[in-house]
């Protein structure tokens, strides 16, 4: 994924998801939150029904077209060289890896929600995911493709995103009715398609930093030690408005599905509460 596009593509499918799993949690803790229960995925109302499994097609046909550009045409389909796996094309082997198992996670549900041969509860499903965020952690720190410098900061910045995803998911499934580790791997799953297209942009396209370049081999080079060292500051600072930007965009979501979708009852409920506790 040395590229702008192949960076964008997977970030569109977890910014996609991840936006809408925040959204739905939000939705869902303001209209009950006696009833709060934890998902993996959440269906789209309305429509008559129809659009109730969109969230589960992005995943499973969104994956598997970015499996196909990785596996098929990135590799021109010259998969061994001299009896071996072509060296020359390693990430794509791994990125395609890591597309599978997100494939596979989403055809998984899928069938768990439309038939009858998979029964598996809302725990296992989210142990399933958090197995498909477990191969994308370890396919990103062993990848065969060497990242340094600049380019090295920004994959371990993504690397610490999903590590997040893995720890909210996996609490996910001990800690059922928990919202705010719901609400966490929303924002982990937002935060991670948002720092690909930071990587795109910033490493692929237009917000290059000063010093530092592209060159033809699709490697970043910086000129010296001092614009590399901005080029982690900028960085920092990116994720930092990411993530406050992200914190900014819940509280506010939250503030319209409670005014709006919040059940009168529970602020009368809440006041008397307090009403018995002063007493």
């Amino acid at each position: 994924m040395g590229s702008f596009k192949g960076h964008v593509l997977p970030g569109t499918l977890f910014l996609l998801v991840g936006v809408w799993h925040v959204w739905s949690a939000l939705l869902r803790y303001a209209s009950n939150p006696d009833l709060y229960r934890v998902r993996v995925w959440n269906p789209v109302p309305g429509f008559d029904g129809k659009l109730k499994y969109l969230e589960l097609y992005v995943v499973v046909i969104g994956g598997f077209i970015d499996l196909c550009i990785e596996l098929l045409y990135s590799t021109h389909l010259k998969f061994f060289v001299d009896g071996v796996l072509n060296p020359s094309h390693m990430n794509n082997f791994e990125h395609s890896g890591m597309l599978l198992m997100f494939f596979l996670f989403g055809l998984v549900t899928l069938l768990n929600e439309k038939s009858r041969f998979v029964r598996l509860p809302e725990e296992a499903l989210c142990l399933v995911a958090a197995m498909a965020f477990c191969v994308e952690y370890l396919l990103f720190y062993f990848h065969s493709t060497t990242h340094k410098g600049l380019e090295g900061y920004y994959h371990i910045i993504l690397v610490l995103l999903i590590g997040l995803c893995i720890l909210s998911t996996t609490a996910g499934a001990v800690l059922t009715t928990s919202f705010p580790v719901d609400m966490c791997s929303g924002i982990a799953i937002t935060l991670q398609g948002l720092w690909f297209y930071q990587t795109a942009f910033t490493l692929y396209g237009p917000m290059m930093p000063d010093g530092c370049e592209l060159k033809e081999t699709m490697m970043v080079m910086c000129h010296s030690k001092e614009s590399e060292v901005r080029g982690e500051f900028l960085a920092n600072f990116q994720l930092f408005s990411m993530v406050l930007g992200v914190l900014a965009g819940v509280v506010g979501l939250y503030c319209f599905a409670a005014a709006k979708y919040g059940r009168s009852d529970l602020g009368s409920s809440n006041a008397v509460h307090v009403g018995l506790a002063q007493d």
